[in-house]
């Protein structure tokens, strides 16, 4: 079972390769084996491309080998078509002998299916390596599918005093909670996350872009809380750098949980993960809700001593670092 876990894990390494890229498909790494040497791998496209298991098995040239391999999936593999075949049909099409899958495909579409379909071709199949850390790498596709919704990150930084923004906002320059390298991480978060959420007050104060200009990577979708229509065409927010979702009373009743509406009108979209910038009313829409999976919270060394609190939220500490006097807490909704 170790030298499976080796492998599963090096599946879960080139797996990261298509952050940001395969959304809202997962994003799957695999490995081929023979004699226990790794002899190709592969990840899955940005969307509409090749899966991970098909760019492993194409890396190969001579496929003869395929019929002593042993292929490694961080996911089990599709067993219908959509934008591609299904892989399950490719790896049997090879006769490939053995898969080793670290977890299910929960979506409805497959569960359980591709390895029915391979066990029925005669191949031989181990589920469950290294589930635990497969399923945590899945998490924004398993959250998806089975909650029906985005998953949903919650940022923010405050002070050392607690203080989310100053009372009175400086409107000349901006007021930098946290130092440069902070805000360059985050903007690295943004090229992970399809979609990021921010309300009114944020746009109006900062106009800000909601770009990923501090990192290389593909912009997220904007999704823009504006409940009376309040937001002019010419913020920056309505630029051409990226596509821009506004929630309004078109799309969402304000008299009734709004989180909820804005969760509905995302999973429509196809959008599967979604980092909430928002301001502390925004913000607090979601905890109150209880609609967050993680909360990442940087404290910064300002004291502003008076000013709008941060969000107050329960949740398990899952990491904490210090990031050049800025302090990183990262917790999880369990």
């Amino acid at each position: 079972m170790r030298i499976h876990e080796n492998y599963i894990e090096r599946c879960l390494q080139i797996a990261k390769n298509g952050l940001g890229i395969t959304r809202p498909n997962p994003m799957v790494g695999c490995v081929i084996v023979v004699h226990n040497k790794i002899i190709s791998e592969g990840y899955t496209s940005a969307y509409g491309g090749n899966h991970a298991e098909v760019n492993a098995i194409n890396a190969i040239k001579d496929k003869s080998v395929l019929k002593k391999a042993t292929l490694y999936v961080t996911l089990e593999p599709c067993s219908h078509y959509g934008k591609t075949p299904p892989c399950s049909d490719l790896i049997i099409k090879h006769q490939i002998p053995n898969v080793v899958i670290g977890c299910i495909d929960d979506n409805e579409q497959v569960a359980g299916k591709g390895v029915k379909r391979l066990m029925e071709a005669g191949i031989d199949v181990v589920v469950g390596v290294f589930e635990h850390k497969c399923k945590l790498h899945h998490k924004r596709f398993f959250t998806f599918h089975n909650k029906k919704r985005p998953y949903i990150i919650l940022k923010w930084a405050e002070t050392r005093d607690g203080f989310i923004a100053p009372k009175s906002k400086l409107k000349q320059e901006p007021v930098w909670i946290t130092n440069t390298f902070s805000r360059q991480l985050v903007h690295l978060w943004r090229t992970e996350e399809q979609a990021i959420l921010v309300g009114t007050n944020t746009v109006l104060e900062d106009n800000p872009s909601l770009t990923s200009r501090a990192w290389v990577g593909k912009n997220p979708i904007r999704v823009i809380i504006d409940k009376n229509n309040k937001l002019q065409k010419n913020l920056n927010i309505f630029n051409s750098e990226a596509e821009t979702i506004v929630i309004n009373k078109d799309n969402a009743d304000f008299s009734k949980p709004l989180g909820i509406q804005i969760c509905n009108v995302l999973f429509e979209k196809n959008i599967n993960s979604v980092i909430v910038e928002g301001g502390s009313q925004t913000l607090q829409t979601f905890i109150d809700e209880h609609l967050w999976d993680e909360a990442r919270v940087f404290k910064g060394r300002p004291n502003f001593k008076d000013g709008i609190k941060a969000p107050k939220i329960t949740g398990k500490l899952i990491y904490e670092n210090e990031i050049q006097n800025d302090i990183l807490n990262i917790y999880s909704n369990d």
